[in-house]
Formats: C-alpha cells, structure tokens, sequence
C-alpha cells in the first residue's frame, strides 16, 4: 500500500467551487493587492485572534519583514532555535543580524530555560520556533521578555491554531509569522506567508513594507520590499480558512490514533504531549530505535516517512562562520539519530494509518 506524503492532489482534486471562484477573479484583473487578499487578511486576523493580518510573500518574509519592523540590522543578535529549518535562519542572515542558537527539548521547541544566559547587548530580539506544531512555552518565555524588554517574534510556520491554554500560536509575541507554503496545514498553491500583529503602527509599516515603501504610486516613504500575497492566492486561501479547524481536529485525531498503538511498541518513544498544549501537527514526529533501518524498511512498503532534520542547522556549512561544533547542542543532536516523521494529514485514510502501524510493528517484531 501506498502512503504518500504530499496529500495535494487528494486536496485539490474535487473543489468545483474553487474554480469558479478563481474564474471569477480572473476575469476582474484585480492581481495586486486586490479585494480577495484584503478579504483574507480579515479572514486571517479573526482565525488567530489578532487586529490585524498582512499577507506577505513567503513564511521566511513574514519573519524578516517582522525584524525589519524592529529595525533589525547589520551587528544584532536574534535568539532562536537550535532545531529549527533553513528558513527562520536566513530571515535573519539577511538582515544581517547573528544568530544566537538556544538547545531544544522534547517538544521539539526551544529550552526556554536556556534563553536568559545567551541574552546581550546586542539582543535585538527572540524568535521562537513553534516547531512541528507543538509550541515554545510562550508563558516562561512572555516573563523574559518583559523583564528584559526584548521583543518576541513568532515563528509559527508550522503552527496555525496551535495554542497554549486556548492563546493561539501568533498572538504571543510582537509579531506572529505564519507560512502558507503547499505542505503548510493551510496553503496555498505557490509560496506565502502572513504577518499578525496587535499593534497598529507594526501593521502600518507592515504595510509599506511589504509593496517598495509605496504610500501610493508616486510616493515612496521607505525602503521596502516587492513581498506582497498574491491576490490570486488570496482567493484559494479564503477556501481553505473556513476549514482551518476541521483539518487541525482530522490531524490531531489521527496523531491520538497513532500514539495509542505506538506507545504499545518499546522501541517507539512518544514526545512530550503536555495537556494545556494544543498540538496541530504539521508534522507527526516519534523517536524511534534503530531510526534509519526503520525508515528504509517504510520506504520499502510504500510508506513516505521523512527526517525532520538529519543535519541541524548550526553545523551546515552556511553558518560555519558561527565556529560551532558537533556537540554544542546535545538535545538537537540526539533528535536528528532518532526522530522519524509519519505521514498523518488529514486525507490518509484509516486503512493508510493501520498500514503505517503494522509496518512498523513488523519491523521491530523481525
């Protein structure tokens, strides 16, 4: 049997209204910054309980234009995390801003406990991942930051509707960001990405930010970037968010399926599931013996199990500059030889899920 991982084609397979809606779109010209991305911000903002929403061009923008907005330059340090993915480090880079690497835990978030002792003068901000669909503890973390005055920007790229005692993922920090990338929970059909804040002057600049620092055609105020959503995206986002929680309910359901068998098998360790978190799982990740033989027998039955990620981002050669060392973050480093993700989206059926248990089950028992 086949499990795949990318669910695309399952999800855009049968949408007759999408497609009427799009035809109508088209034939309005309305591409850049039309009514449907206006229409989505709204959508947006009101889904995670945010003022305001703002549609960017990418997850990895929705994280360097909420630095930008803190005036994030050449010299400031940015703390995050150890385990996070390319993209949250080159929002940074860009600016050229350092990372400053703080270990995770076994939520696959960053050890807040660790953050205090990498704090200095030159901290311009911490950027939390919430990693997988878990999140960082944004209440020890929230303490930090107004203790020491140094603001929080989100990255929830793998989170929308995650939360911690119902506050979603994006309204913790100064800035949430969010990704609409294809394999996102909600996505669209190329890149994307959205800003939420609860500040109306982060919003306004947000706002020129995004379109070249244009006020209007002929006025430009600041330097900004060409990162706006694009409006045709904007309408397959406003079919998606109206299932936002349908899809977050169908993953965490078939999760809670999979941890009631694999808490049966000793090999499989399951991840903290702390009970005041919401988990979205955007990714279904277990530790597990023998990962990478387990992993090659999936792949022989036809199963698209992945690592999340085999080489952590402080030893890639893009950052050898930093002088780190294997080592340096235990946590991170025992993750990458024993994590392993399972396909869990909320198109599998029940018949794919026993499938992806029995075939780890028969891998162990041989």
């Amino acid at each position: 049997m086949k499990v795949r991982y990318s669910y695309l084609k399952q999800q855009f397979s049968n949408c007759p209204e999408l497609w009427s809606e799009l035809k109508k779109f088209v034939s309005t010209g309305d591409f850049t910054l039309g009514k449907p991305l206006l229409q989505f911000e709204k959508n947006f903002a009101r889904l995670i309980g945010v003022k305001y929403a703002v549609g960017v061009n990418s997850g990895t923008d929705a994280i360097k234009l909420s630095l930008k907005t803190l005036n994030v330059k050449q010299g400031d340090e940015i703390i995050t995390a150890a385990n996070t993915f390319v993209a949250t480090i080159g929002a940074i880079t860009e600016l050229g801003a350092k990372p400053v690497f703080v270990d995770c835990d076994d939520t696959f978030c960053m050890n807040v406990d660790q953050v205090k002792r990498k704090i200095s003068k030159k901290t311009k901000a911490i950027l939390p991942v919430h990693f997988t669909g878990y999140m960082t503890n944004m209440i020890k973390l929230k303490k930090l930051s107004k203790k020491y005055k140094i603001p929080i920007v989100e990255d929830a790229c793998q989170s929308i509707l995650g939360s911690i005692n119902k506050k979603k993922a994006g309204t913790w920090g100064e800035f949430g960001a969010f990704s609409l990338h294809p394999l996102k929970n909600i996505n669209v059909w190329s890149d994307g990405g959205v800003i939420t804040t609860n500040n109306k002057n982060y919003y306004k600049h947000l706002l020129l930010l995004r379109n070249h620092g244009l006020v209007d055609r002929d006025t430009v105020k600041i330097s900004g970037y060409n990162s706006r959503l694009d409006t045709f995206q904007s309408v397959v986002g406003n079919w998606l968010l109206p299932k936002a929680h349908s899809i977050a309910n169908k993953r965490i359901k078939n999760a809670k399926y999979f941890d009631k068998h694999f808490k049966k098998f000793k090999e499989i360790t399951i991840p903290q599931r702390p009970k005041n978190f919401k988990i979205v799982y955007h990714l279904y990740i277990v530790f597990a013996k023998k990962r990478d033989q387990l992993l090659k027998y999936c792949h022989s039955k036809g199963i698209e199990a992945k690592v999340h990620y085999p080489k952590p981002m402080y030893l890639q050669e893009s950052l050898k500059y930093l002088k780190h060392k294997k080592g340096d973050f235990p946590v991170t480093d025992a993750h990458t030889k024993k994590i392993i993700t399972f396909p869990c989206d909320q198109h599998l059926s029940k018949k794919q899920l026993d499938h992806i248990i029995k075939t780890v089950k028969n891998f162990y028992r041989s």
